[in-house]
């Protein structure tokens, strides 16, 4: 790897150097490296790009780094990868693209991510972009993860996207069966003409269900942020569903909640703020020596934390 892709790695990933336990490091399209371990194997698919990652029953304190980078102007980057987790295992997935875009040209990696639980499963995943590059070609990624939790089980998924991407729309579909419990936890910061769409649509399925999806996000200069969010109770259950947002500059930020209960023990809360940061913030820390755009600064990056 040259200077640039491992900038990339230590952004998305946080990696200085090659993990321990299971990777997957794939680089303008191709396979990097790859390593396996007992309880976790990494196959690559057969009929289309991409890989399974499948997980042994009853896996505990063991992680898989599966970054993607891409430092090859006017590369459009498709991956399919599933994730088989098998009962009662307890993991933590690393993922995350950086793209980094010197060129003319439009990069993109579209990563269609698929995660099925088994009965008591647990998944921490991490998923984080970001972009780079003094070129005139516009930084793209559109994600899609489909969620399966069997019984029991549970998924936290964190997603960052701070710097450096032009164009993304994410779409998230989940299902969740008896007992099961998913938190989505998403931060967002766009600039300049930058556009982030995000839609969520939670099914929960399963009496004893519940559901928390959360959005933190800022709009700066000239870009627009959409946030959708579905949460469908269909038995007994709890869903929850909140989007704060800042907006600066001649932003734009459009919340869209939707609550759809199909059983009457269906227990649904949604809320959406979007509004400029308080004029007494600024003033609180202007008087303690920062000028109004490091205020401006600290706030957001709290915000963000």
């Amino acid at each position: 790897m040259d200077i640039i892709q491992k900038t990339l790695l230590e952004e998305v990933a946080g990696l200085h150097e090659v993990p321990e336990g299971a990777y997957n490091i794939r680089a303008n399209g191709e396979l990097d490296s790859r390593q396996t371990t007992a309880n976790i194997n990494i196959v690559t698919k057969e009929d289309k790009p991409g890989i399974d990652i499948i997980i042994a029953p009853g896996t505990k304190n063991e992680s898989v780094h599966i970054p993607v980078i891409i430092s090859q102007t006017g590369l459009k980057d498709l991956v399919y990868n599933d994730f088989i987790v098998g009962e009662d295992a307890d993991v933590t997935i690393i993922a995350g693209c950086g793209i980094h875009n010197g060129g003319d040209q439009d990069s993109a990696h579209d990563g269609i991510h698929s995660f099925y639980l088994g009965k008591n499963a647990k998944v921490r995943y991490v998923e984080k972009h970001y972009g780079s590059g003094d070129g005139n070609g516009h930084n793209m990624m559109n994600p899609t993860t489909i969620i399966e939790l069997a019984e029991g089980a549970s998924m936290e998924m964190e997603t960052v996207q701070i710097k450096g991407i032009d164009s993304t729309t994410r779409v998230t579909k989940a299902r969740l069966r008896e007992n099961s419990n998913l938190v989505i936890k998403e931060k967002i910061m766009t600039h300049g003409s930058q556009s982030a769409a995000t839609d969520f649509t939670v099914d929960m399925d399963g009496a004893g269900s519940s559901a928390n999806v959360m959005s933190r996000s800022v709009a700066k200069e000239n870009s627009h942020q959409k946030f959708v969010s579905v949460i469908n109770g269909n038995n007994r259950c709890a869903g929850h569903t909140e989007c704060d947002a800042i907006i600066m500059d001649n932003a734009s930020v459009t919340a869209l909640p939707e609550l759809t209960a199909n059983h009457v023990d269906a227990n649904l809360i949604h809320e959406a703020a979007i509004g400029k940061i308080a004029g007494e913030q600024l003033i609180k820390l202007m008087t303690l020596g920062l000028t109004e755009k490091e205020a401006e600064e600290q706030i957001v990056n709290g915000f963000l934390k």
